[in-house]
Protein backbone atom coordinates (compact mmCIF):
# COMPACT_ATOMS: atom_id res chain seq x y z
CA UNK A 1 0.00 0.00 0.00
CA UNK A 2 1.34 3.01 -0.49
CA UNK A 3 0.54 6.11 1.64
CA UNK A 4 0.80 9.57 1.95
CA UNK A 5 0.97 11.81 4.99
CA UNK A 6 -0.37 15.58 4.77
CA UNK A 7 1.91 17.96 6.96
CA UNK A 8 -0.15 21.26 7.87
CA UNK A 9 1.82 24.46 9.80
CA UNK A 10 1.02 23.20 13.48
CA UNK A 11 1.04 19.49 12.87
CA UNK A 12 2.97 17.43 15.81
CA UNK A 13 1.27 13.97 14.55
CA UNK A 14 2.65 13.73 11.42
CA UNK A 15 5.46 11.40 11.86
CA UNK A 16 3.69 9.27 14.53
CA UNK A 17 1.14 8.73 12.05
CA UNK A 18 3.68 8.03 8.93
CA UNK A 19 5.45 5.68 11.44
CA UNK A 20 2.46 3.53 12.25
CA UNK A 21 1.76 3.32 8.24
CA UNK A 22 5.46 2.22 8.03
CA UNK A 23 5.64 -0.57 10.75
CA UNK A 24 2.41 -2.30 9.20
CA UNK A 25 4.21 -2.21 5.88
CA UNK A 26 3.11 0.35 3.88
CA UNK A 27 5.02 2.87 1.85
CA UNK A 28 4.79 6.24 2.89
CA UNK A 29 5.91 10.02 2.02
CA UNK A 30 5.20 13.22 3.48
CA UNK A 31 3.03 16.33 1.46
CA UNK A 32 3.31 19.50 2.30
CA UNK A 33 0.44 21.34 2.21
CA UNK A 34 1.13 23.40 -0.38
CA UNK A 35 1.29 20.70 -2.77
CA UNK A 36 -1.36 21.04 -5.11
CA UNK A 37 -0.65 16.81 -6.15
CA UNK A 38 -0.38 14.01 -4.32
CA UNK A 39 2.25 11.50 -5.68
CA UNK A 40 1.55 8.74 -8.16
CA UNK A 41 -0.35 5.59 -7.26
CA UNK A 42 -1.20 6.51 -3.50
CA UNK A 43 -3.97 4.59 -2.11
CA UNK A 44 -4.44 6.05 0.97
CA UNK A 45 -3.98 9.77 2.21
CA UNK A 46 -3.75 10.53 5.72
CA UNK A 47 -4.83 13.79 7.43
CA UNK A 48 -2.17 13.80 11.22
CA UNK A 49 -3.44 15.34 14.40
CA UNK A 50 -2.05 18.42 15.94
CA UNK A 51 -2.75 22.06 15.49
CA UNK A 52 -3.00 23.01 12.13
CA UNK A 53 -2.63 26.56 11.42
CA UNK A 54 -2.85 27.22 15.16
CA UNK A 55 -6.43 26.36 14.99
CA UNK A 56 -7.50 29.68 14.50
CA UNK A 57 -10.76 30.05 12.64
CA UNK A 58 -12.50 26.59 13.42
CA UNK A 59 -10.34 23.96 13.71
CA UNK A 60 -8.58 22.48 10.21
CA UNK A 61 -11.25 25.49 8.44
CA UNK A 62 -8.36 27.01 7.08
CA UNK A 63 -6.62 23.08 6.13
CA UNK A 64 -9.51 22.39 4.50
CA UNK A 65 -8.62 24.78 2.20
CA UNK A 66 -5.00 24.25 1.43
CA UNK A 67 -4.08 22.78 -2.22
CA UNK A 68 -2.92 19.67 -0.70
CA UNK A 69 -6.57 18.91 0.48
CA UNK A 70 -8.24 20.09 -2.54
CA UNK A 71 -6.18 17.10 -3.88
CA UNK A 72 -7.45 14.65 -1.12
CA UNK A 73 -10.96 15.38 -2.13
CA UNK A 74 -10.07 14.77 -5.79
CA UNK A 75 -8.54 11.34 -4.52
CA UNK A 76 -11.37 10.35 -2.17
CA UNK A 77 -13.84 11.12 -5.55
CA UNK A 78 -11.86 8.96 -7.26
CA UNK A 79 -12.47 6.33 -4.69
CA UNK A 80 -9.75 6.64 -2.72
CA UNK A 81 -9.40 5.74 1.14
CA UNK A 82 -8.70 8.56 3.50
CA UNK A 83 -7.85 8.31 7.48
CA UNK A 84 -8.13 11.64 9.42
CA UNK A 85 -7.18 11.47 13.08
CA UNK A 86 -7.94 14.28 15.50
CA UNK A 87 -7.18 17.72 13.96
CA UNK A 88 -7.44 15.24 10.54
CA UNK A 89 -11.04 14.24 11.82
CA UNK A 90 -12.03 17.69 11.94
CA UNK A 91 -10.52 18.74 8.45
CA UNK A 92 -12.10 16.28 6.93
CA UNK A 93 -15.58 17.45 8.16
CA UNK A 94 -14.74 21.17 7.07
CA UNK A 95 -14.25 19.38 3.54
CA UNK A 96 -17.25 17.78 3.91
CA UNK A 97 -15.44 14.44 3.20
CA UNK A 98 -17.63 13.45 6.64
CA UNK A 99 -20.55 15.19 7.70
CA UNK A 100 -20.95 16.47 11.37
CA UNK A 101 -19.21 19.14 12.79
CA UNK A 102 -16.06 18.96 15.69
CA UNK A 103 -17.38 21.77 18.77
CA UNK A 104 -15.31 22.84 21.67
CA UNK A 105 -15.52 20.07 24.66
CA UNK A 106 -17.85 20.01 27.03
CA UNK A 107 -16.31 20.89 29.57
CA UNK A 108 -14.09 23.17 27.70
CA UNK A 109 -11.16 22.03 28.79
CA UNK A 110 -8.27 20.45 26.80
CA UNK A 111 -8.21 16.49 27.16
CA UNK A 112 -4.88 14.86 26.92
CA UNK A 113 -5.38 10.58 28.53
CA UNK A 114 -6.51 7.30 27.79
CA UNK A 115 -9.79 6.33 27.21
CA UNK A 116 -11.84 2.70 26.70
CA UNK A 117 -12.86 2.93 22.99
CA UNK A 118 -15.44 0.34 21.55
CA UNK A 119 -15.29 -0.71 17.98
CA UNK A 120 -18.59 -0.23 17.30
CA UNK A 121 -18.25 -2.46 13.44
CA UNK A 122 -15.81 -4.64 11.88
CA UNK A 123 -16.89 -4.40 8.64
CA UNK A 124 -14.58 -1.18 6.89
CA UNK A 125 -10.67 -1.74 5.73
CA UNK A 126 -9.87 0.40 9.20
CA UNK A 127 -11.71 -1.47 11.52
CA UNK A 128 -11.07 -5.20 10.22
CA UNK A 129 -8.60 -6.03 12.38
CA UNK A 130 -10.89 -5.74 15.74
CA UNK A 131 -14.15 -7.50 16.49
CA UNK A 132 -17.11 -5.27 17.09
CA UNK A 133 -17.45 -4.94 20.94
CA UNK A 134 -13.67 -5.06 21.41
CA UNK A 135 -12.80 -2.09 24.05
CA UNK A 136 -9.20 -1.18 23.02
CA UNK A 137 -7.68 1.55 25.26
CA UNK A 138 -6.42 4.68 22.63
CA UNK A 139 -5.27 8.09 23.90
CA UNK A 140 -6.86 11.52 23.20
CA UNK A 141 -5.65 14.68 23.03
CA UNK A 142 -8.01 17.32 21.79
CA UNK A 143 -9.97 20.60 22.91
CA UNK A 144 -12.02 20.19 20.39
CA UNK A 145 -13.44 16.98 20.17
CA UNK A 146 -17.18 17.16 20.83
CA UNK A 147 -19.09 15.28 17.68
CA UNK A 148 -22.06 16.96 16.64
CA UNK A 149 -24.61 15.92 13.87
CA UNK A 150 -28.46 16.71 13.35
CA UNK A 151 -31.06 13.64 14.12
CA UNK A 152 -31.21 12.92 9.81
CA UNK A 153 -27.51 12.38 9.94
CA UNK A 154 -27.06 10.42 13.30
CA UNK A 155 -30.17 8.16 12.12
CA UNK A 156 -28.17 7.64 8.69
CA UNK A 157 -24.97 6.99 10.62
CA UNK A 158 -26.58 4.66 12.73
CA UNK A 159 -28.70 2.82 10.01
CA UNK A 160 -25.92 2.57 7.30
CA UNK A 161 -23.51 0.91 10.40
CA UNK A 162 -21.05 4.08 9.55
CA UNK A 163 -20.19 4.66 13.27
CA UNK A 164 -16.83 3.17 13.43
CA UNK A 165 -15.82 3.88 17.23
CA UNK A 166 -17.81 5.21 20.78
CA UNK A 167 -15.98 6.32 23.79
CA UNK A 168 -16.99 3.40 26.34
CA UNK A 169 -17.11 7.31 28.58
CA UNK A 170 -17.74 10.18 26.80
CA UNK A 171 -15.49 12.24 27.54
CA UNK A 172 -16.22 15.24 25.63
CA UNK A 173 -20.03 15.31 25.08
CA UNK A 174 -20.39 13.48 21.66
CA UNK A 175 -23.67 13.11 20.33
CA UNK A 176 -24.17 8.92 21.27
CA UNK A 177 -20.43 8.86 21.91
CA UNK A 178 -19.53 8.89 18.96
CA UNK A 179 -15.74 9.03 18.37
CA UNK A 180 -14.89 7.89 14.68
CA UNK A 181 -17.39 7.77 11.65
CA UNK A 182 -17.36 6.47 8.29
CA UNK A 183 -18.08 7.22 4.88
CA UNK A 184 -21.32 6.21 2.80
CA UNK A 185 -18.54 3.94 0.73
CA UNK A 186 -16.19 3.33 3.55
CA UNK A 187 -13.62 4.49 2.47
CA UNK A 188 -12.66 7.24 4.84
CA UNK A 189 -12.58 7.25 8.13
CA UNK A 190 -12.58 9.84 10.73
CA UNK A 191 -11.84 9.39 14.41
CA UNK A 192 -11.05 12.13 17.61
CA UNK A 193 -8.51 9.24 19.46
CA UNK A 194 -5.13 8.71 18.61
CA UNK A 195 -4.00 5.38 17.42
CA UNK A 196 -0.59 6.00 15.82
CA UNK A 197 -0.01 6.80 19.97
CA UNK A 198 -0.81 3.20 20.46
CA UNK A 199 1.38 1.33 18.71
CA UNK A 200 3.94 0.46 20.88
CA UNK A 201 4.91 -0.91 24.22
CA UNK A 202 6.71 2.00 25.42
CA UNK A 203 3.19 4.27 24.56
CA UNK A 204 1.27 1.96 27.27
CA UNK A 205 -0.62 0.09 25.07
CA UNK A 206 -0.18 -1.02 20.98
CA UNK A 207 -4.15 -1.39 20.61
CA UNK A 208 -4.11 1.29 17.83
CA UNK A 209 -1.87 -1.33 15.76
CA UNK A 210 -3.96 -3.27 14.67
CA UNK A 211 -6.30 -0.64 12.75
CA UNK A 212 -2.73 0.33 10.73
CA UNK A 213 -2.43 -3.59 10.39
CA UNK A 214 -5.66 -3.92 9.15
CA UNK A 215 -5.89 -1.83 6.88
CA UNK A 216 -2.87 -2.05 4.97
CA UNK A 217 -3.44 -5.79 5.28
CA UNK A 218 -6.42 -4.94 2.59
CA UNK A 219 -4.47 -3.85 0.31
CA UNK A 220 -2.02 -6.44 0.36
CA UNK A 221 -4.79 -9.20 -0.17
CA UNK A 222 -6.27 -7.37 -3.03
Amino acid sequence: MKAAVIVFPGSNCDRDMAEGLRKAGADVEMVWHKDTDLPAGVDLVAVPGGFSFGDYLRCGAIAANSPACQALVRHVERGGYALGVCNGFQVLTETRLLPGALMRNAGLKFLCKPVGLTVATSDSAFTSGYNAGQVLNVPIAHHDGNYFVDDETLAQLHGEDRIAFTYAQNPNGSRDDIAGVLSANRRVLGMMPHPERAIEDLHGGTDGRALFAGLVGRFVAA
